[in-house]
């Protein structure tokens, strides 16, 4: 995956938004106003994404040097991976899907309609 299929994945997602909010380098995606992933679209090496806590301390155990804790995020909630070629298409989509659900089920019910009309 590159930094065009990576935005293109994300912008294709219901509500969502990209934004610049720390710096001219970091995009960052965010539904109906909360951040689910981000990265460094000058050099796409990795990405963050939000993940249950759970599945991150799994997914950091199979994975170790690919999935991180999320770099400069709530290292519980967040992972960072490693974008290297070692991870499948498919597993950084499924990832990504998983914080844009997560972000979603946190949403107020009134949010939650409104995406759901979009």
């Amino acid at each position: 995956m590159n930094i065009e299929e990576y935005r293109d994945y994300c912008m294709a997602k219901p509500g969502v938004t990209e934004h610049f909010p720390f710096d001219e380098k970091t995009l960052v995606f965010k539904v109906m106003n909360k951040m689910f992933a981000l990265a460094d679209v000058d050099e796409f090496i990795s990405m963050n994404v939000k993940c249950d806590p759970e599945v991150a301390v799994e997914l950091r155990e199979r994975y170790d040097g690919t999935v991180l804790p999320g770099y400069h995020m709530n290292k519980q909630h967040w992972n960072t991976i490693v974008i290297d070629g070692a991870l499948s298409d498919l597993d950084l989509k499924k990832w990504i899907d998983h914080s844009y659900e997560l972000i979603v089920a946190s949403l107020p019910k009134k949010l939650q309609v409104e995406l759901q009309s979009l």
